[in-house]
């Protein structure tokens, strides 16, 4: 029974790795090759505001499988590595076609390379200077993607944890018997 235990363990290690690879990847090939030719009008807008909801909902759904996950970090992992790009190419798509159909909304000419790459030094709040928002909508955008940036990171990342402690927990009741799921390992702090 235990080289089963072992092999679905790696098994489901690989996968942890292997899906969020192939969803990244993918994420990036569409994001590179689907058409955006859609002016950036309300619409656009309306569309990510769409974007990021169905982001949230994801993100919600995949919070309760990773509490109920048999390994809980892993399917953490997965889930950032999941929500973090879609979350990023959302706003790197706003970029490039906000700067394609109101030209000079940026300091430079952002091409797709350029609105990802935008995206990401404000998202690591690294910031060069090189590109930099000039339009009051640009600027707006920018401010949102650095408020849910400071959401996702900090918010999002706190309650990803605490789903894998609630499925560790679970887990752990399931595994020791139902006398134990609440109490604390073995190296936990009680509270």
């Amino acid at each position: 029974m235990k080289r089963w235990d072992d092999a679905v363990t790696g098994r489901a290690r690989v996968g942890a790795v292997v899906r969020p690879l192939v969803t990244a990847t993918a994420l990036v090939l569409a994001y590179y090759l689907l058409p955006m030719d859609e002016r950036f009008t309300g619409g656009a807008a309306v569309t990510l505001v769409l974007g990021l909801a169905a982001l949230l909902l994801l993100f919600l759904r995949q919070l309760r499988s990773i509490s109920r996950s048999p390994q809980p970090r892993l399917r953490a992992v997965e889930t950032l590595a999941t929500t973090v790009p879609l979350f990023l190419l959302l706003f790197a798509a706003t970029y490039y076609l906000l700067e394609r159909n109101v030209p000079g909304s940026f300091s430079e000419v952002l091409d797709r390379t350029g609105a990802l790459y935008f995206t990401l030094t404000v998202f690591s709040t690294v910031g060069f200077g090189d590109i930099v928002a000039r339009s009051g909508s640009a600027r707006i955008i920018t401010t949102a993607q650095m408020t849910a940036d400071v959401l996702l990171v900090g918010v999002a990342a706190r309650v990803v944890v605490g789903a894998v402690e609630t499925g560790l927990r679970r887990h752990r009741g399931t595994a020791d018997g139902p006398d134990t799921a609440d109490a604390p390992a073995a190296g936990d702090d009680a509270v």
